[in-house]
């Protein structure tokens, strides 16, 4: 049997910490539970909004293993962490995280050659990860920090071709490129998931497989509603895409504080704890938009739900 990841929602998993900044497994479980009654499809853990570069090792290890355990058999994980500056070392993070069990290791695409270095170092550099961890399903995310670098055409066309590559975030926000990668990976079983909000709908119609994005950290129901949706529904996808649109403004607050005072709105988390932003500049003004957030969302998911999406 092919090994394959499910098409729909993949949220870019947060990390949720304790008032003393270390990592709270009971609102992690809760967080888990939280996803899988929104319908996800599968879960990205220790990535960017894990706040894995402010992780140990051990940190992200362990947490990899948590989340594929308590995500069962339903949902599929997937997880980055590779943040080291060598190869050498990047294998090593890759190797222990991998064990832990999860479907897929993601790599991040620019911690496989430098800013001024050109693809022909990423693939020289993939080649040598694929070598020497030989059982191992990838994917592959372009991840903004420290650098953004975003894939060819041609280079994610051999990495579909090598077989081993499953998953692409896609962080491009721009559906000219979308639809190029998309022709450029036809026929291979690597998938491409959106992570911008504003172009999912088109996206979808050009044939992405979901969506991967922060905003699943605030109503990932109505998203995976789009995914599903859209064709049988088009009338009222155009509308949940406005929303969708609209809200992603929201990703300009401080996130992911601002995720994690929206679930613990949602009675999911007690802490606003971060280590990759100071909780203490979230401002009483931005909790207000996130009420007022949190309060269409949950009209929005009514109306959804009983079929009767009139706006």
């Amino acid at each position: 049997m092919v090994f394959s990841l499910k098409d729909g929602v993949w949220p870019t998993m947060l990390t949720l910490f304790s008032e003393d900044n270390q990592i709270d497994y009971t609102a992690m479980e809760r967080l888990i539970e939280w996803y899988r009654s929104n319908g996800v499809a599968g879960l990205f853990a220790v990535c960017q909004s894990s706040e894995m570069f402010y992780l140990s090792l051990e940190e992200r290890v362990e947490l990899a293993r948590f989340v594929k355990q308590k995500a069962g058999s339903e949902m599929q994980v997937i997880a980055s962490g590779h943040i080291s500056n060598s190869i050498e070392d990047q294998i090593l993070e890759i190797k222990q995280i991998a064990d832990t069990g999860i479907d897929a290791f993601v790599l991040l695409s620019n911690r496989l050659a430098a800013a001024d270095e050109f693809e022909e170092i990423v693939m020289k550099n993939v080649k040598i990860i694929l070598n020497e961890i030989p059982s191992v399903n990838f994917g592959i995310y372009e991840c903004p920090y420290p650098y953004k670098r975003l894939l060819s055409p041609d280079l994610l066309k051999w990495l579909a071709e090598t077989g081993r590559f499953f998953f692409l975030k896609d962080t491009s926000c721009d559906l000219h490129s979308i639809k190029k990668r998309l022709h450029a990976v036809s026929g291979t079983n690597l998938k491409i998931f959106n992570a911008n909000s504003a172009t999912l709908l088109e996206s979808c119609t050009l044939g992405v497989s979901g969506f991967s994005g922060v905003m699943a950290n605030f109503h990932p129901n109505i998203y995976t509603w789009l995914i599903n949706n859209w064709q049988d529904c088009p009338e009222a996808a155009l509308k949940v895409q406005a929303f969708l649109g609209m809200a992603a403004m929201y990703e300009l607050q401080q996130y992911p504080v601002n995720a994690k005072y929206y679930l613990q709105l949602e009675g999911v988390n007690d802490s606003l704890s971060c280590r990759s932003k100071n909780q203490l500049e979230f401002k009483d003004l931005q909790k207000i938009e996130l009420e007022q957030l949190r309060i269409m969302t949950h009209k929005f998911s009514e109306i959804i739900k009983s079929e009767a999406l009139i706006i």
